[in-house]
């Protein structure tokens, strides 16, 4: 391997431990949500995960920060944005869910954005990749397709099981297509800094302001186990972003994008054995549609000599 070569392996490598930290992230969010409020729960979450993030940074963090008007613009504001409201659509979608069976349904909606980051980055020229791309983003929306239908199968029964919760399953959608946007735009405007602490500070205060406009807020209830699981799910929530926006601006994006469809199944084995709920056929049918699917379009991305 070249000396040009090393440090973007490295980043790779590092970008990838971002997929083992989500793997944990949809059951904790889940579980945070039932005491503390889709919102309340949400805003603790990004507030312990900013906390995190500081400490871990320390001095260099705040350096770093310090030099925001050397950013872009379109990185600061406009990935900023992306990131927050991502944050923001994901962890209310899976709080506002109607139980855990659902929850899990609107975290795997939120994993289509592996493939759909290889889809959007070959539309903005940033990818090159083969026909089989779309057979495979087809998939993917195949097996999101076996979930939301369940044994029916049919338009009508997955429309209406969306239709039980639209707000919820819209936010999961647009979560899918946020995270994609902003990947791609933090590798080309960020220039090699890193503000994801910055961002996660802006969503946890979004989150804390929505909370307490509420006509009537809902109580934080805590114990000792929530307390525990708000602390992991914040240590691996600044540690998976971190990772990722080292990775997506210095690492491969093609393998990042790859190796992350592992997150659905890995995700979902999390996710049912911490919240206790063991899913229908039909579930983990979609899940390993949707992780084929996102393979196929990792395979049109890869160049013959690999």
């Amino acid at each position: 391997m070249s000396q040009n070569s090393n440090p973007q392996h490295r980043a790779t490598l590092i970008g990838l431990l971002a997929v083992l930290c989500w793997s944990c992230t949809v059951g904790l969010m889940r579980a945070l949500a039932e005491p503390l409020g889709a919102v309340g729960g949400a805003a603790c979450l990004y507030t312990m995960a900013a906390l995190c993030i500081a400490l871990a940074r320390g001095r260099q963090g705040w350096r770093e920060l310090a030099r925001w008007r050397s950013m872009q613009p379109m990185y600061l504001w406009g990935c900023g944005a992306l990131f927050m409201i991502y944050e923001i659509c994901l962890s209310v979608a899976v709080g506002l869910a109607h139980d855990r069976s659902q929850a899990m349904e609107i975290g795997l909606i939120n994993y289509l954005w592996p493939s759909l980051t290889i889809a959007l980055a070959v539309l903005c020229g940033q990818q090159v990749a083969r026909w089989w791309l779309w057979p495979g983003l087809l998939i993917c929306l195949w097996g999101l397709a076996r979930v939301l239908g369940g044994d029916a199968f049919s338009a009508q029964a997955m429309w209406g099981h969306v239709r039980n919760n639209p707000l919820a399953y819209g936010m999961g959608f647009a979560a899918a297509l946020l995270w994609p946007a902003y990947s791609l735009l933090a590798r080309r405007h960020g220039v090699g800094f890193n503000a994801v602490g910055l961002f996660v500070s802006w969503t946890a205060a979004a989150l804390w302001l929505h909370w307490l406009m509420q006509d009537a807020a809902p109580a934080l209830h805590w114990s000792w186990l929530t307390a525990w699981q708000l602390l992991l799910a914040g240590a691996l929530t600044a540690l998976g972003y971190s990772c990722w926006e080292h990775g997506i601006q210095h690492g491969r994006l093609a393998v990042l994008a790859a190796a992350s469809y592992f997150t659905p199944v890995l995700s979902a084995l999390v996710a049912s054995a911490l919240l206790q709920v063991l899913p229908g056929w039909s579930f983990w049918q979609g899940v390993a549609l949707v992780t084929l699917g996102s393979l196929i379009c990792w395979w049109a991305t890869r160049s013959p000599s690999h």
